[in-house]
Protein backbone atom coordinates (compact mmCIF):
# COMPACT_ATOMS: atom_id res chain seq x y z
CA UNK A 1 0.00 0.00 0.00
CA UNK A 2 2.87 2.44 0.66
CA UNK A 3 4.31 1.86 -2.55
CA UNK A 4 1.23 2.58 -4.47
CA UNK A 5 1.08 6.25 -2.43
CA UNK A 6 4.56 6.48 -3.32
CA UNK A 7 4.09 5.92 -7.11
CA UNK A 8 0.87 7.92 -7.19
CA UNK A 9 2.86 11.16 -6.27
CA UNK A 10 6.47 9.93 -7.99
CA UNK A 11 5.77 12.52 -10.66
CA UNK A 12 3.65 15.56 -9.08
CA UNK A 13 4.66 18.64 -10.00
CA UNK A 14 3.79 21.00 -7.27
CA UNK A 15 1.21 24.11 -8.23
CA UNK A 16 2.95 27.29 -10.02
CA UNK A 17 1.81 30.39 -8.51
CA UNK A 18 3.20 33.66 -8.33
CA UNK A 19 7.07 33.36 -7.69
CA UNK A 20 8.15 36.72 -5.19
CA UNK A 21 12.02 36.91 -5.16
CA UNK A 22 13.82 38.19 -1.86
CA UNK A 23 15.60 41.55 -1.77
CA UNK A 24 18.49 39.91 -2.48
CA UNK A 25 17.47 37.87 -5.33
CA UNK A 26 15.70 40.96 -6.69
CA UNK A 27 19.10 43.11 -6.98
CA UNK A 28 20.65 40.05 -8.81
CA UNK A 29 17.84 39.78 -11.21
CA UNK A 30 17.52 43.33 -11.57
CA UNK A 31 21.05 44.05 -12.59
CA UNK A 32 21.15 40.96 -15.16
CA UNK A 33 18.10 42.18 -16.65
CA UNK A 34 19.56 45.53 -16.96
CA UNK A 35 22.36 44.17 -18.68
CA UNK A 36 20.30 42.49 -21.31
CA UNK A 37 18.25 45.47 -21.63
CA UNK A 38 21.43 47.76 -22.07
CA UNK A 39 22.73 45.31 -24.75
CA UNK A 40 19.61 45.28 -26.23
CA UNK A 41 18.91 41.59 -25.83
CA UNK A 42 15.41 41.55 -24.79
CA UNK A 43 13.91 38.81 -27.40
CA UNK A 44 17.28 36.58 -27.73
CA UNK A 45 16.85 36.62 -23.88
CA UNK A 46 13.09 35.80 -23.82
CA UNK A 47 13.36 33.73 -26.64
CA UNK A 48 15.97 31.39 -24.30
CA UNK A 49 14.09 31.52 -21.39
CA UNK A 50 10.83 30.42 -22.63
CA UNK A 51 12.37 27.61 -24.89
CA UNK A 52 14.04 26.33 -21.55
CA UNK A 53 11.57 26.61 -18.99
CA UNK A 54 11.37 23.11 -18.26
CA UNK A 55 14.69 23.02 -17.54
CA UNK A 56 14.54 25.99 -15.21
CA UNK A 57 15.92 23.48 -11.83
CA UNK A 58 18.79 22.32 -13.94
CA UNK A 59 19.41 25.50 -14.93
CA UNK A 60 19.75 26.64 -11.13
CA UNK A 61 21.76 23.49 -10.36
CA UNK A 62 24.17 23.83 -13.22
CA UNK A 63 24.98 27.40 -12.15
CA UNK A 64 25.75 25.89 -8.75
CA UNK A 65 28.14 24.01 -10.81
CA UNK A 66 29.99 26.20 -12.08
CA UNK A 67 29.93 29.03 -9.23
CA UNK A 68 33.60 28.23 -8.47
CA UNK A 69 34.51 29.50 -11.76
CA UNK A 70 31.57 32.15 -12.00
CA UNK A 71 33.41 33.35 -8.62
CA UNK A 72 36.46 34.98 -10.17
CA UNK A 73 34.38 37.40 -11.56
CA UNK A 74 31.29 37.23 -10.08
CA UNK A 75 30.18 37.57 -6.35
CA UNK A 76 29.59 33.89 -4.81
CA UNK A 77 26.19 35.27 -3.15
CA UNK A 78 24.93 36.49 -6.33
CA UNK A 79 25.51 33.19 -7.99
CA UNK A 80 23.81 31.13 -5.00
CA UNK A 81 20.91 33.63 -5.21
CA UNK A 82 20.40 33.44 -9.07
CA UNK A 83 20.68 29.55 -8.63
CA UNK A 84 17.83 29.56 -5.51
CA UNK A 85 15.60 31.87 -7.42
CA UNK A 86 16.03 29.81 -11.18
CA UNK A 87 15.43 26.42 -9.06
CA UNK A 88 11.72 27.56 -8.27
CA UNK A 89 8.30 27.30 -10.43
CA UNK A 90 7.66 30.68 -12.25
CA UNK A 91 11.14 32.41 -12.13
CA UNK A 92 10.94 32.13 -16.07
CA UNK A 93 7.95 33.90 -16.68
CA UNK A 94 9.02 36.47 -13.61
CA UNK A 95 12.38 36.72 -15.18
CA UNK A 96 10.60 37.53 -18.84
CA UNK A 97 7.75 39.92 -17.21
CA UNK A 98 10.92 41.61 -15.63
CA UNK A 99 12.62 41.75 -18.92
CA UNK A 100 9.09 43.52 -20.87
CA UNK A 101 8.82 45.91 -18.08
CA UNK A 102 12.33 47.00 -18.09
CA UNK A 103 12.61 47.65 -21.86
CA UNK A 104 9.68 49.62 -21.62
CA UNK A 105 11.10 51.95 -19.26
CA UNK A 106 13.94 52.18 -21.09
CA UNK A 107 12.34 52.85 -24.31
CA UNK A 108 10.60 55.73 -22.84
CA UNK A 109 13.85 57.29 -21.47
Amino acid sequence: MRAVSWLKNAFAVPVSGPVVPTAAQAAVIDAVCREIVRRQMVLPAQMMLESSAPLHFLTGQLLRFFEPFLSVVLAPTAIQDFATFLEKQGAVEYLSQRLSELQGTSAES
